[in-house]
């Protein structure tokens, strides 16, 4: 598996132009890495993300319109790349998710948070509305009346309460976050990749689907999936009742 962890610990790991481009060309060099079968989002010092650097978006107020629009594409081309990643990304999260670093954790497939983590849309504080998809995302499991709380409030959400409200698949100990992440992706890691791939797409189309259109969806990845080998060996070690093995080689645990 593929581990990717915001190291900026003096700024709460806030956001740069150079972590969105580095962390989008490691998902799409892990899309193309068959030894690696999930990736794990984390941060280092224990916190996630604090969000934008406020100190750089002050700044860009005096930049052109269309200068300032080129950066934000930065942190969306990254959103983009996360949902993209044929391969399952797991954020693990101690400490703060905030502004666009919750974007980015609700952005994952899979989210493993701390009992003591916070979250927070935290853009009305500052005067500013959300992006990374922090709408889009929350609006997939809260309604319309709580999305609308948490973006006017900016208020601090635990992240037992994350887990409540249904954005939460693991909720660890403090400081242990990582530690469910990797057991979860290793459990992933070993599945059927082409078949993984396309369960993640029809995941994340479904929310926004016709039933008709999903139904589509649906038969058109089945009928990819009966002519793989993945499909075969699945079958096979199901028929004669032993563990199928997916992959010919282990993962490679890598950190960048």
């Amino acid at each position: 598996m593929l581990i990717l962890s915001n190291n900026n610990v003096a700024a709460r790991n806030a956001l740069s132009p150079e972590f969105y481009a580095a962390v989008t060309t490691a998902l799409a060099d892990a899309a193309a890495d068959a030894s690696i079968g999930a990736v794990i989002l984390t941060g280092e010092g224990g916190h996630f993300c604090a969000g934008g650097d406020l100190r750089q978006l002050a700044k860009r107020r005096e930049l052109p319109v269309e200068q300032r629009r080129e950066k934000l594409e930065g942190l969306h081309d990254l959103i983009r790349a996360v949902r993209d990643c044929p391969k399952p990304v797991i954020a693990a999260v101690e400490g703060a998710a905030a502004g666009a670093g919750l974007s980015l954790a609700l952005a994952c497939d899979m989210l493993v948070a701390a009992r003591d983590s916070v979250f927070s849309v935290a853009y009305v504080k500052v005067g500013l509305t959300p992006d990374g998809g922090a709408t889009a995302f929350l609006s997939e499991f809260v309604s319309r009346q709580v999305l609308t709380e948490l973006c006017l409030t900016g208020e601090r959400i635990s992240g037992e309460r994350m887990e409540r409200l249904g954005a939460v698949n693991r909720l660890a100990e403090p400081g242990q976050a990582i530690v469910l992440a990797l057991a979860l992706a290793q459990q992933i890691a070993q599945g059927p990749e082409l078949a993984m791939a396309r369960i993640k797409d029809l995941c994340r189309q479904a929310p926004r689907n016709t039933l008709e259109a999903q139904l589509e969806l649906e038969a058109r990845y089945m009928v990819q999936s009966q002519e793989t080998a993945e499909s075969r060996e699945g079958i096979g070690a199901f028929l004669e009742k032993r563990a199928p093995s997916f992959r010919q080689a282990p993962s490679v645990p890598l950190t960048q």
